[in-house]
């Protein structure tokens, strides 16, 4: 793990909020990273695949279905993650994400799925 990765992984606003997202949740699939960033697939797949390559988050299958979690192998980030998540909570911003991801995983998981499935025929 280079320090200097994981600056530039955590460099990224998104990239930054899906990090938020995941201190608040100890796992998230991706589908409910997709709905809370309101992105396309492709480009949460993206946004993940820097923070896995940077060693911030760990993955597991489930199906066709992606869980993302913080990496346990970064306990010498803890500390700065510490700080990391006090400095954010100052950001109205990302207190929005709170309330949102609050509803955003009140509903399971193959719902939200299926919703999205949905509106991908309809663009």
């Amino acid at each position: 793990m280079s320090l200097t990765n994981t600056f530039k992984a955590l460099g990224d606003r998104n990239r930054l909020r899906m990090v938020h997202a995941l201190f608040q949740r100890e796992e998230l699939c991706a589908c409910q990273l997709i709905e809370l960033l309101e992105v396309s697939g492709a480009t949460a797949s993206r946004h993940m695949s820097i923070l896995f390559q940077a060693g911030i988050v760990e993955s597991r299958k489930d199906g066709r279905w992606v869980h993302y979690r913080l990496s346990q192998e970064t306990v010498e980030l803890n500390s700065m993650f510490k700080w990391l998540e006090v400095e954010i909570k100052n950001d109205f911003s990302f207190r929005e994400d709170i309330k949102k991801l609050s509803q955003i995983t009140s509903c399971e998981p193959d719902e939200l799925r299926k919703k999205q499935r949905e509106q991908a025929c309809c663009t």
